[in-house]
Order: C-alpha cells, then structure tokens, then sequence
C-alpha cells in the first residue's frame, strides 16, 4: 500500500522560467517540472548531501557554481519512498512583459556619442491565479508547506492538498493509457512505453498522454504508473 496526495498550487504571483528562447522572446511553458518540485516543496536538503559544512551553508544562500545536483539531492527521495510527478495547468493565462535597455558600450570605452540605440526584450510569464495539479506518491505521511516559491523570480504560491488515498499496486501488468506529463527517465525503466507527446523544457523534456504498459496505480478513474523513480542519464 501506498498514500497518494493529489495537490493543486495556485500562483499569487506571475511565475518566470525560460523554457524556450524565440529571439528576443522568453516563454514560460505553463508546466512544472518535477524536479522544481521537489525543490520548492522543501523535499530536498541540500545540506544533507553536501560534502563539506562550508559547502553546505553557501548552498543554501548562494551557488558559487551553476552546476545543478540532481543526481545526489533527488535520489535520495527514493530512499524514502517519495515520488513527486510534474505539475500540469488545470487552468491558466499568460502575460507578455517588455523590457528595455540602452546600449551603454560608451561608458567601458570613454568616448562621446551621440548614439543611444534601444534594445528590449520580452518575456511570456504565466499569470497569477493560475492553477497547476500534480500527485505525490509516498510510503508515509507526509507534511507538506503551505507556500512556496517557484521560478526565476521566487513567485509566491499556495499549495493544497485536495484528495488522499491509500492504493494498491496493480497485480498485473497491463496496457493503460495516463493523459497527464511524466519524467521519461523516471518511467521508461519500470514500464514499456509506446507512444507519448513532448513537452520540450529543460532539463529533461517531459512526456504527456503516455500509451504504456505495465504496473499502476487506481486513483478514482485515473491509472497513475506504478514503481516510479527518479533515474538518471549515464555520464
């Protein structure tokens, strides 16, 4: 047996990553990847898996280096039975936001101009009020916060618990069909997957209404894969 938490996050403020760069145009998929999940839920303890006390405590204000850690923070959710899929919208709007900027090249080399050359960009941010669902599968309780913050810009965000359920693993293998994303690395190992949509974000594309067979999960009408896991590319 199993608990799954079905959970659903309201923004309060506009959420900004990029997913795409189109030019001058950075767009926000109005997806949550499971990873940024793990991280704003509070799951991963980024000190735990440090390997030294001054490496943890400038983790936890400041990466001197953009090198994610996934691999070491993630795997250990599956020592505890925790399993976090990604978050889908149930409902959303989008904002496009216009920047500015002037090209100051003069002021590095100290020459007059009389040339003030505009540039801008824009960035596609999903709106606040939007609403996104996602699943936790876990072997016990567990606590979740009620805010959080997600993005680039530390958006501010309710979460709520909206359906639990204690499940049980399918006996058999079957063939099924699950309309909502998956992390292809956490469910390719464990199921034989036929056909899927892309859902192209970094850092690992997601995969959405997934043909599959193999062990679920019966959640009201829903069948969610069994034995997921996050997993990782050989280096």
């Amino acid at each position: 047996m199993v608990k799954i938490y079905r959970c659903q996050i309201e923004l309060h403020d506009s959420l900004y990553f990029a997913t795409r760069e189109i030019g001058r145009l950075y767009e926000t998929e109005p997806v949550i990847h499971n990873y940024a999940l793990c991280y704003a839920l509070g799951l991963v303890d980024s000190e735990t898996y440090s390997t030294t006390v001054s490496e943890a405590d400038s983790y936890r204000y400041f990466c001197p280096e953009q090198v994610p850690k996934y691999e070491p923070h993630l795997t250990a959710l599956n020592q505890q039975g925790i399993y976090v899929t990604p978050g889908r919208s149930i409902s959303h709007t989008s904002t496009l936001n216009t920047w500015k900027y002037a090209n100051n090249n003069y002021h590095a080399e100290m020459e007059k101009t009389q040339k003030n050359i505009p540039s801008y960009g824009r960035a596609k941010e999903v709106a606040p009020e939007s609403k996104f669902e996602f699943f936790i599968i876990l072997e016990n309780s567990l606590k979740l916060p009620k805010w959080i913050r997600l993005g680039k810009w530390m958006s501010k965000a309710a979460v709520e618990i909206m359906e639990e359920k204690e499940v049980s693993r399918s006996n058999s293998e079957t063939d099924f069909i699950f309309p909502y994303l998956l992390n292809p690395l956490d469910v390719m190992f464990s199921h034989q997957v036929f056909s899927y949509d892309v859902v192209n974000m970094p850092p690992v594309s997601l995969i959405q209404n997934v043909r599959m067979r193999g062990h679920y999960y019966q959640f009201e009408k829903l069948k969610i894969p069994g034995c997921m896991a996050y997993r990782f590319r050989a280096n």
